[in-house]
């Protein structure tokens, strides 16, 4: 939107924040919905600090680890990698790129 509630015009820099808080929520939201997808899937997911988002563990009945993988969660199709993450996805080969759309 160009214009507020009052019918100013809006600025540049307001539209760019606006859309920059948009995106960060966006992001938010498809983290919620990739940590909720796997815990009902069993696995443990564990926040991680550089490089990637999440730390996926696969266990078996047993409890012993079957699959341990880097995951990162984009909030859109079309959202890019950064140059960490995509540093860290050349040198691993199980790092996953999982995409949600939370636009309702």
């Amino acid at each position: 939107m160009a214009w507020d509630i009052f019918g100013r015009k809006k600025t540049k820099k307001q539209r760019l924040r606006e859309n920059l808080e948009r995106n960060v929520q966006k992001g938010k939201t498809a983290e919620d919905i990739a940590v909720m997808h796997h815990i009902m899937e069993g696995h443990e997911i564990v926040r991680t600090p550089k490089g990637q988002d999440f730390r996926v563990r696969e266990r078996d009945l047993f409890g012993r680890v079957i699959k341990t993988y880097p995951l990162e969660v984009k909030g859109s199709k079309k959202a890019p990698l950064s140059d960490l993450q995509k540093k860290t996805k050349k040198k691993k080969s199980n790092y996953r790129v999982e995409r949600y759309n939370p636009d309702w």
